[in-house]
């Protein structure tokens, strides 16, 4: 099954599509916003993607402070410090139409569902905050949009009752990502392979959500099928925010997406024959039968007489058993190619 996110097509045999992930690395300025856009475009993502909340319909008093986040505020502050105003999500998303790259944001509640639908989003993002949120889910469904749900810090059976409800809710283009929440993930939590698990599972177009630091395991990713990559990205590691440090900057990205390109790329058709520069090299490469002794027309042909060598425009090797014991039909030298006009 195919799915069509503005103007791209996700699924089997399209092109991985490819998300930066700016979250909340604007800092909560609009114009530095922009600015992500424009280096999310520049490294040929095909969306860029904030997220959209309310600060105190998201956060309890209760709430409990990540490992990741270092802040001398307290965390309502620091979270309210990096909201998008409506007016900023009106004109992000009129810039992300100009610069010709498609504009997400992940909603936390229901009025940031309709704030985005207003805005007339392509798809929705699902956080693996919200894989749980039944609630969520369920009003999400009611846009008719596709919908990227991630699964980080999910079971299988969580996983299940998520794409249950959305397909009982009328919703049936879903796209899941694999996500290990951790910022970063230890490598060895990655599980790449539990891509596969969902894929299988549940019969649906699978990616990932990358958190760890570098472009390799992303890449591992796409080599192993994920059709949609999203990856947090920054201007500068070194900014102050949460996911700063732990996001990839503009050079990661585009060495990201170069690299999903060209793995897409090797991929090829699957059939196995040698390619127009392999079956030049043969020439060189393979080897061919040739004599190793001065021949006599009308000798026999011993094997002690044969060797096989390069270059490979002669007979194959695979023809040795049959050459040797017939006649030679003229006078051989020392490495000469064998033909089949010589026996």
């Amino acid at each position: 099954m195919k799915i069509e996110i503005g103007n791209k097509l996700v699924g089997e045999e399209e092109p991985c599509f490819i998300i930066a992930e700016a979250g909340v690395n604007h800092n909560g300025d609009a114009e530095l916003a922009m600015q992500l856009i424009d280096a999310a475009k520049d490294a040929g993502a095909d969306a860029v993607k904030f997220q959209t909340f309310k600060t105190e319909n998201l956060l309890s008093k209760n709430i409990v402070v990540p490992k990741h986040v270092e802040s001398k505020e307290s965390l309502f502050d620091t979270i309210r410090g990096l909201e998008l105003s409506e007016e900023a999500h009106y004109t992000l998303s009129k810039y992300c139409k100009q610069k010709g790259i498609v504009f997400m944001s992940t909603p936390m509640d229901n009025n940031s569902v309709d704030l985005l639908e207003g805005i007339g989003v392509p798809v929705f993002k699902v956080a693996s905050c919200d894989l749980d949120n039944l609630p969520l889910l369920k009003y999400i469904s009611k846009t008719e949009k596709p919908i990227i749900l991630s699964t980080g810090m999910g079971s299988i059976s969580e996983v299940g009752e998520a794409v249950e409800v959305l397909k009982s809710n009328g919703n049936s283009d879903i796209i899941l990502l694999h996500c290990v929440s951790a910022y970063p993930p230890k490598v060895e939590d990655v599980n790449l392979r539990a891509m596969e698990t969902l894929r299988n599972a549940f019969k649906l177009t699978v990616g990932y959500s990358d958190h760890t630091i570098g472009i390799n395991i992303p890449l591992a990713a796409v080599a192993l099928g994920a059709k949609v990559i999203e990856k947090h990205f920054t201007l500068d590691k070194n900014m102050e925010g949460p996911d700063h440090a732990v996001s990839a900057d503009s050079d990661d990205l585009e060495r990201l997406v170069f690299g999903i390109r060209e793995i897409e790329e090797s991929f090829g058709t699957g059939v196995k024959v040698p390619s127009k520069d392999e079956i030049e090299m043969r020439r060189s490469f393979r080897k061919s039968i040739v004599a190793i002794a001065n021949i006599k027309k009308g000798a026999t042909i011993t094997p002690e007489m044969l060797s096989v060598k390069r270059p490979g425009t002669g007979i194959s090797p695979k023809y040795f058993d049959f050459i040797a014991g017939r006649k030679a039909e003229r006078n051989l030298s020392k490495d000469d190619l064998i033909t089949m006009d010589d026996f």
